[in-house]
């Protein structure tokens, strides 16, 4: 994993993904703020670069969220570190996941936990997922095709449940499939343009405390106990915004490196922003 190679910022110089991964996680991450050894531990194992399309590999250290089928994306690594570092792990849990997408978050879980259960409402994605998990061995994980706003009652309860879609509330089902002790992280907003991460901690069988954590933009959590339905284009115009925003940030980098503006150039055109 990490001896494939990838031109960068140099003209001539090439860099393994495994270096370029070790950069990204300490300029965008550590750097940021995410202090917890495990997840930083664990984000340097797992090569985003192998749960993109071939045609975005080479951006795979780059701290953006990058399109994948259905129009959705793989998470912005510096949100997949905090949301994870957010559940306040100590290792050997057993964690839920909401919105396998490509599957590379649950992968970084999955270096911490002892076993990691995804649940993927897109059909596409969930058989995708779980392809590349089972071609990199991550045998602790399991994917799921379903509403992920139900969870996944068969094997609960669990030491966290982390969601990766902002809801209009917390779900009950989610809650109830928490053991006592344990934590649910998840982004919650009265409208699907803007959410308060939240951490719901179990307390007793009937008892919860929440805090807020962070301002955060997600797309809408579809479900039976999310959002009935999506705001037409609103998840695209939310992709198309991040990247907007990692493109412009590019652009200011990119003033004195041919090789970073051809790479900045390449990516909007692979992703086709209008």
């Amino acid at each position: 994993m990490g001896s494939l190679a990838s031109k960068e910022d140099h003209p001539g110089e090439l860099k393994s993904f495994a270096s370029l991964r070790e950069e990204m996680v300490e300029r965008n991450i550590a750097a940021r703020g995410v202090r917890d050894e495990l997840v930083l531990g664990a984000m340097r194992k797992v090569p985003r670069e192998l749960f993109l399309p071939k045609n975005l590999r080479e951006f795979a250290y780059e701290d953006s969220p990058l399109p994948i089928a259905g129009g959705q994306t793989v998470s912005q690594p510096y949100i997949v570190a905090f949301m994870a570092e957010s559940l306040l792990l100590k290792g050997g849990e057993k964690i839920l996941e909401i919105g396998a997408g490509s599957g590379y978050a649950a992968a970084v879980l999955s270096e911490i936990a002892a076993q990691v259960y995804t649940v993927e409402r897109l059909g596409q994605l969930a058989d995708k997922a779980a392809a590349t998990l089972a071609d990199l061995a991550y045998d602790d994980v399991r994917v799921l095709h379903g509403d992920g706003t139900r969870g996944w009652l068969e094997h609960s309860p669990y030491d966290a449940i982390v969601v990766t879609a902002g809801g209009p509330q917390v779900p009950e089902s989610l809650k109830a499939q928490l053991k006592i002790g344990g934590r649910l992280v998840i982004p919650v907003g009265a409208d699907q343009r803007v959410q308060e991460l939240v951490r719901v901690t179990r307390v007793s069988e009937n008892e919860y405390r929440s805090e807020d954590i962070a301002d955060v933009r997600f797309v809408p959590l579809i479900g039976e106990e999310g959002w009935a339905i999506a705001k037409e284009g609103e998840a695209r115009a939310r992709v198309r915004g991040a990247l907007r925003r990692f493109l412009r940030k590019r652009k200011r980098w990119s003033g004195t490196s041919p090789t970073q503006r051809n790479r900045a150039h390449r990516l909007r055109g692979l992703i086709s922003i209008p």
